[in-house]
């Protein structure tokens, strides 16, 4: 079985708070979590919050999950022996062990919820050196409730298929979701984005600030920018606030 533990990093007012929010959105108890400080916060005289804090809650391995983790010890044969919805069956090529389990486990977790739903998975483009990233790709009738506001609902389903899927195998498969390529699409806007912002600052000799945004949506920011000789990024301001500014190179 492998070392690795399912984690989760939380930033809140306070450590208690984040501890709290972290157990809530891992549906675990107190006694469930070994908490790791990260950042104590920091409090100005009125005692508000000026500095949040910021906590790792490592997930302890279960000692009632036992029985559970000899199957996911070989996910290959597992995956064998998953009857697989025909709506969900994929016809262009085999799948991976890794990209079967994603998807089944998907389709399980769409089904408990009462949505019918086609899924199809690939491979993400990324440095051959880091571990595959498993793409879901959900396609139906009216799924934009799974998007949610800038992509929390996507982002919180996505995090639950991960801890099932790591549960399930016993090791950690880098898992994207997506909605009717919600995400490719936003992507694309993202760029855009970046390359008007890029220009703003050669035409105005400025730095432009860009809307508060999540972590993965900046990293497309910086990334498009990067191949710009004329511009600079960097993060800046605290979540969930922070923000990409981009500013001309000296």
């Amino acid at each position: 079985m492998s070392d690795e533990k399912t984690t989760l990093e939380v930033i809140a007012p306070s450590v208690e708070e984040a501890v709290e929010k972290g157990l809530s959105d891992l549906g675990l108890t107190r006694d469930a979590v070994d908490v790791e400080i990260l950042d104590e916060g920091k409090r100005n005289l009125f005692r508000f919050a000026t500095r949040q804090a910021r906590v790792r809650l490592i997930v302890k391995q279960s000692m009632g999950a036992s029985s559970k983790s000899q199957e996911a010890r070989s996910p290959v044969k597992a995956v064998e022996k998953t009857a697989v919805p025909p709506h969900a069956a994929e016809t262009s090529e085999e799948l991976t062990a890794d990209q079967a389990v994603v998807r089944d486990t998907l389709m399980e977790l769409l089904a408990k919820m009462g949505i019918s739903a086609k899924v199809t998975v690939s491979y993400a483009d990324t440095d051959p050196e880091e571990k595959p990233v498993v793409l879901a790709n959900i396609e139906g009738d009216d799924l934009s409730y799974l998007i949610g506001r800038k992509a929390e609902t996507l982002n919180a389903l996505q995090y639950i298929l991960s801890l099932m899927v790591s549960h399930k195998t016993s090791y950690w498969i880098p898992v994207q979701v997506d909605v009717q390529h919600y995400r490719a699409r936003r992507q694309t806007e993202l760029q855009k984005l970046a390359r008007r912002a890029a220009e703003q600052v050669l035409a105005t000799g400025r730095k432009q600030y860009l809307e508060p945004m999540p972590a993965n949506e900046r990293r497309i920011i910086h990334m498009e920018l990067r191949k710009n000789d004329n511009v600079s990024t960097e993060s800046t301001g605290e979540e969930p606030n922070r923000k990409v500014c981009v500013f001309p190179k000296r």
